[in-house]
């Protein structure tokens, strides 16, 4: 039971004391950045699929 409360109270100091955290604004600058490679990647993949199946729908009627 001793080494469970060691590990808490190390994993407890680790996280408060020895941890460098993100200040907020920089945490809003990565979700933005996040957020726009996110919107970007949905749009690439939405394209990509519209070519595609334009492109095996009219390929497949050309056997139908």
């Amino acid at each position: 039971m001793s080494k469970i409360k060691t590990y808490i109270q190390e994993s407890s100091d680790e996280l408060v004391n020895k941890t460098s955290w993100p200040t907020w604004k920089e945490l809003q600058n990565s979700s933005m950045v996040v957020a726009v490679a996110s919107i970007i990647i949905t749009i690439m993949i939405y394209l990509m699929d519209l070519l595609f199946s334009n492109g095996l729908t009219g390929f497949y009627s050309l056997f139908s």
